[in-house]
């Protein structure tokens, strides 16, 4: 089991102007475990095919982490943004999170 220590990326809903609202990353650091360490390649239309992690990353989750578990959008491991697939939050004081494919969504703060 490895450590791990990244940002985890949040999307929480502002309103921008009246009645108008978007998402909003924001990033926060943790310290935990890489749990599993698995990737698959898969197949696709392309020449290159998509990278895809199978990895279970176990972060020591703050109050806002556990309030907030269900915007996680995606976890920063290698440098590269990887979506969350599903949060385990019944292991307190840990969040247990599955990661997939690369996140490709907004990235505005």
């Amino acid at each position: 089991m490895s450590k791990f220590f990244g940002n985890v990326g949040y999307a929480e809903t502002v309103e921008t102007s009246p009645g108008v609202w978007v998402e909003q990353i924001i990033e926060r650091p943790y310290y935990g475990d890489v749990l599993r360490n698995y990737r698959r390649l898969e197949g696709s239309t392309e020449i290159n095919e998509d990278i895809s992690l199978s990895n279970e990353i176990s972060i020591v989750a703050d109050p806002y982490a556990y309030d907030h578990y269900i915007n996680i959008r995606y976890v920063i491991l290698h440098g590269v943004k990887w979506k969350v697939s599903s949060v385990d939050a019944g292991s307190f004081p840990r969040l247990i999170m599955q990661i997939g494919g690369e996140y490709h969504g907004s990235d505005t703060n």
